[in-house]
């Protein structure tokens, strides 16, 4: 096992490192950058940038260096000072921004991945074992459902299902009598009297998806040799597919963080702007369309660093649960 995991950890210095420029390459292909963005913002509100001011930012941010340069300079400070850079459009450190949200959408990114295992998971292994039953075809709908309906059309309905029965205010994650208290018992009650209908929204695709994959992945294990075999010795069903085939179907949860962990952490923009969650989604969509460099790219890495970190997780935890894994190297 120690073999495999070193093998997987020499696998993540050069993923790593072309993870770095792809994200760099990626942030320099809009035509133009930031000044030009904030020169023609200018223009259209009668107002022209002056030229000295022009000339210390591009200075300022080495803007009119090779590209190459404006790489290193950039990579460099983050692995060697931990610097991400200065926002363009907010004029504030890049990790003081980033500070602010992203504990927040680690903490919702956590719960919503325990969500969607604890929804997905029973359910998984009783629509398989409980194959066209009602309960069958009532999960199967609502995952459907789940998977067909835009986040932010649920955001809506929950939203006014909260106001409507549970009298929560509308949106963010406080309502307007605490957000400016210290923090007290019953501030953090009504945090996570929030908190539910963002897991719920971002758990609903995941939780359907998995659901699916679960239950086809116990099927085709039920009507294997090895579980007619025990069938046949009179092994109770409920011990027996518990016992071997739900392990064998339980794969697909591990091997969905690779994916599931990033996706969570740059959350649904469009979903965070209609429940005003400030987390790192509406952040990433006004650093693109102002083309902060600097911002859009700390996050870009951050997101891809977490799909590599999420797939060794991934790996780990599969060739500990399956040995044909971990011993095919």
């Amino acid at each position: 096992m120690l073999r495999y995991i070193g093998r997987r950890l020499l696998i993540l210095i050069p993923t790593v490192t072309a993870i770095t420029v792809i994200t760099f390459v990626v942030i320099q292909l809009p035509p133009g950058d930031y000044l030009t963005t904030l020169t023609a913002q200018r223009a259209s509100q009668g107002d022209a940038l002056p030229t000295g001011e022009l000339a210390r930012l591009t200075e300022r941010y080495g803007l009119d260096k090779p590209v190459i340069v404006q790489y290193w300079q950039w990579i460099s400070n983050i692995l060697f000072h931990g610097d991400f850079g200065e926002s363009f459009d907010y004029g504030r450190p890049v990790v003081a921004l980033l500070g602010e949200r992203l504990p927040l959408t680690i903490g919702l990114s956590v719960a919503t991945l325990l969500f969607i295992w604890a929804v997905s998971f029973p359910i998984g292994v009783y629509s398989a074992i409980r194959q066209y039953s009602v309960g069958d075809y009532s999960f199967t709908f609502l995952g459907y459902l789940g998977l067909a309906v835009p986040n932010f059309l649920i955001a809506l309905v929950l939203m006014w299902i909260g106001l409507q029965f549970f009298d929560l205010s509308p949106g963010g994650i406080l309502s307007p009598e605490y957000r400016d208290a210290p923090w007290s018992l019953a501030k953090f009650g009504d945090l996570v009297a929030h908190l539910w209908i963002p897991i719920v929204i971002w758990g609903t695709a995941g939780t359907a998806g998995n659901i699916r994959v679960l239950r086809a992945n116990l099927l085709d294990e039920l009507r294997k040799p090895y579980v007619v075999a025990a069938r046949a010795r009179g092994m109770p069903e409920r011990k027996m597919a518990i016992m071997y085939p739900v392990r064998v179907a339980m794969n697909p949860f591990f091997s969905t963080i690779g994916w599931i962990l990033p996706g969570l952490i740059a959350a649904d923009a469009i979903t965070s702007k209609v429940l005003n969650l400030p987390t790192t989604g509406p952040l990433m969509l006004r650093a693109l369309l102002a083309q902060d460099m600097y911002l859009a790219g700390a996050i870009l890495l951050i997101s891809a660093v977490l799909v590599v970190v999420g797939t060794l997780i991934s790996d780990i935890a599969l060739g500990w649960l399956d040995p044909r894994v971990r011993l095919r190297y």
